[in-house]
């Protein structure tokens, strides 16, 4: 999936989590982030910390990789 933009990135995410049927609330218990941590995540809000979402992604079984265009 090509992320564009923290929106993108944030539906990602949430796909992500609801394929696993975890809640926020499991999200944010096992990975020990706050519920709205993950839903500001989630929403694509563009201040939310990078090392954190990445961990959230590691968390979901994801992988954040970066290519050259073209």
């Amino acid at each position: 999936m090509k992320i564009t933009d923290s929106r993108a990135l944030g539906e990602a995410i949430r796909k992500r989590r609801k394929e696993l049927r975890y809640t926020q609330s499991d999200l944010a218990s096992f990975s020990g982030l706050s519920v709205s941590f993950i839903s500001n995540l989630e929403n694509g809000k563009p201040t939310c910390e990078i090392a954190k979402a990445i961990y959230v992604i590691q968390a979901l079984g994801m992988d954040f990789v970066l290519e050259k265009r073209g």
